[in-house]
């Protein structure tokens, strides 16, 4: 078969996905004159996405099995929608050769590669006996089709430990264990396969030696129908956690240009073995020395603007172009290299609670303005839901500097910028890493954050003066916005009242420190605030951006603050803050969960009981494990005791809050 043939030019697009990369691919498709047809499921009624698109059809149920990986439901959809070709995205469908095929039969274009080059590529098994055939260097390792517990066991033992097991279908850090020693290999294959079953409905494993001090080396390949191929550049991934990456830059600071040469041309290697065409992506990983193949993603990458921001090439568009039949418009040594650009993602997620994944509706969404190199590719806005039913990304900071240097001030400047309320995100953690100075240095590798884990994540900083004003100037603003009353307001700290000077006490908590009053006094002449024995002037104005200016000590600096009841979010130059205004007329006891209760963090699956009724526990002693947001979370006993009892079976799909176990302490 002419493989060009599936190939041609198209008016109209169906995205099957959601987020963040739903509304990329639709900002492109419109630009390049097409119709974009969006789907969504019960959930995603009111997401960005839906709004962004021409059309909008509702798939499903929430649960992704029954919308975003329905295959029958999205080609019925694309069908009667009058769509004529299908984006795939990211994640979901994005790397079904199924989904490929069926897009192919209905008649659709499908926006990638083939169906039978996703099965080569997408099976990281077959990719690696195909790449050893082409002579692409591989990481020592098992890819066989035997999966039997034994064999496994056996292929283990004579690659050498530490190994690594992952899911042969897998992707984004899901069914991936490092296992370092013969006794850790059977739980590790158990819960990985699980895992993968889960996240894509396949548990072959494979397993590999694990590289130890690895570093994530990429490079974005893409190809035409007509036997053109190319690569642009690669990107660094070294920053991760739990196999899932969080920071990426291009080009890698590692490599020097010949380093560099070599391994886009193992990447051209690698992809012209299957004739690929579409946009890929060839993974290696580097012990500082050699390269390795790991696999290759037969899809677009979440990291790929950091390729578009040194290249300038925008890659949605030469996907849809590659998708029309077209040659592709450049060749390789019209491809240069220029900056650098580095990507945060932005994860609705609790770092100080081992990144558990955070839900509820988005109250504050603010994000800085894209300029001066700074780009924002966000799936969400303020009034948005974040749903226990997906990945937790919000969005992706991106910055583009001539040097490393400038774009990690430029990232770590909006992300600093960046104010998200209503759920908990990953943005101080972030600012975090990309300030860190061995990140400067580029002296990582990719266990860097687990080792470094503490430091990233520390407890918040003590409120000081400026804060404690701030908070002050904050609620009298909104009472002065409340009352429309501008005059006569404490918020004019320079204005006079006839009554003479009057005060006015506030009460703040903030982490875990003691309560603190602050008097007001205002009136004639400027208003003062007394802390504890010091007595400070302050003057505060409106800003157009919803913050304002508070002048103390002499010096103005600008303050965010969102109030939400008595609680207050405070940005200040010192950091983030949050307070909480303690109610003047009492009410203000919030009711505590009983430590000895097991209870489910958020909505999700039972999917392992890992102790029984009556077993004595130490402290931290895994009891059972949840499946949220397509990740395993293991809960643990709070302190040494009994299990007294277990109140959930595996398959129960329980809601935040619900008491899953009790521990009983043990008694000195």
């Amino acid at each position: 078969m002419n493989r060009s043939a599936q190939y041609r030019r198209f008016r109209k697009l169906l995205i099957a996905n959601r987020g963040e990369i739903a509304c990329r691919v639709v900002r492109t498709a419109k630009a390049m004159g097409l119709r974009t047809v969006a789907v969504y499921s019960e959930a995603d009624r009111d997401a960005m996405h839906v709004a962004m698109a021409d059309e909008a059809v509702l798939l499903g149920p929430a649960r992704a099995r029954d919308s975003y990986l329905n295959i029958e439901r999205l080609i019925e959809v694309a069908r009667k929608s009058g769509a004529e070709a299908v984006h795939p995205g990211y994640g979901f469908l994005s790397e079904s050769a199924e989904f490929a095929q069926a897009c192919l039969d209905a008649g659709l274009v499908f926006v990638g590669p083939t169906a039978a080059m996703i099965r080569v590529m997408g099976s990281k098994s077959g990719s690696k006996m195909l790449m050893e055939q082409a002579g692409v260097p591989l990481v020592p390792g098992y890819h066989g089709e035997a999966q039997d517990d034994a064999t496994l066991a056996q292929a283990a033992d004579k690659i050498g430990f530490p190994v690594l097991v992952k899911a042969s279908a897998g992707g984004g850090g899901r069914g991936m264990r490092i296992v370092r020693s013969p006794g850790e290999l059977p739980a590790a294959i158990t819960s990985a396969k699980r895992e993968a079953k889960a996240a894509f409905g396949d548990d072959r494993m494979l397993i590999e030696k694990f590289v130890e001090n690895p570093r994530h080396i990429e490079v974005q390949v893409i190809g035409d129908s007509h036997g053109n191929l190319l690569s642009l550049f690669e990107r660094e991934c070294t920053l991760q956690r739990r196999h899932q990456k969080v920071i990426e830059e291009a080009p890698s600071p590692t490599l020097d240009p010949t380093q560099r040469e070599a391994v886009c041309a193992a990447a051209r290697k690698a992809a012209a073995a299957v004739d690929y065409v579409g946009a890929g992506t060839i993974e290696f990983v580097s012990n500082g020395k050699d390269v390795f193949f790991i696999e290759m993603n037969t899809r677009l990458q979440v990291e790929h603007p950091v390729t578009e921001l040194v290249t300038g090439i925008d890659l949605v568009e030469w996907q849809l172009r590659v998708a029309f039949g077209e040659k592709l418009p450049l060749a390789q040594d019209q491809i240069k290299l220029n900056g650098h650009a580095i990507e945060a993602r932005v994860y609705a997620e609790n770092p100080h609670k081992n990144f558990m994944p955070s839900v509820g509706k988005i109250r504050t969404w603010r994000m800085p303005e894209e300029s001066n190199g700074l780009r924002i590719d966000a799936g969400y806005r303020e009034g948005n839901e974040v749903s226990p039913h997906y990945d937790a990304m919000l969005a992706k900071v991106i910055a583009w500097a001539p040097t490393r240097d400038d774009a990690i001030e430029r990232l770590n400047r909006g992300l600093e910028d960046t104010d998200v309320r209503g759920i908990i995100t990953n943005i101080p953690f972030l600012s975090a890493l990309v300030t860190h100075p061995d990140v400067r240095a580029n002296t990582i590798d990719t266990g860097f954050i687990e080792r470094e884990l503490k430091n990233l994540t520390p407890a918040p900083r003590a409120a000081h003066d400026l804060e404690l004003c701030a908070a002050v100037a904050a609620i009298l603003g909104e009472e002065a916005k409340a009352a429309r009353v501008e005059a006569h307001s404490p918020w004019r700290t320079s204005g006079w009242m006839p009554v003479g000077r009057r005060q006015r006490l506030f009460n703040f908590r903030h982490a875990h420190e003691a309560e603190q009053e602050i008097c007001l006094q205002y009136g004639n002449g400027p208003a003062t605030l007394s802390i504890g024995e010091r007595e400070l002037a302050f003057k505060s104005s409106p800003t157009e951006d919803g913050g304002f200016n508070l002048t103390l000590h002499g010096i103005k600096s600008h303050v965010v603050a969102v109030i939400e009841g008595h609680e207050l979010y405070l940005r200040t130059r010192n950091g983030r803050f949050d307070l909480h205004w303690v109610d003047p007329f009492g009410g203000d006891d919030e009711e505590q969960v009983g430590e000895d209760k097991i209870v489910a963090p958020l909505p999700g699956t039972v999917v392992a009981l890992l102790a029984e009724e009556g077993a004595a526990l130490e402290k931290g002693a895994p009891i059972l494990t949840l499946e949220v947001m397509k990740m395993e979370q293991t809960l643990r006993a709070p302190f040494a005791g009994v299990l007294k009892q277990i109140k959930c079976k595996v398959g129960d799909i329980v809601q935040e809050g619900v008491e899953l176990a009790e521990v009983e302490p043990t008694h000195s």
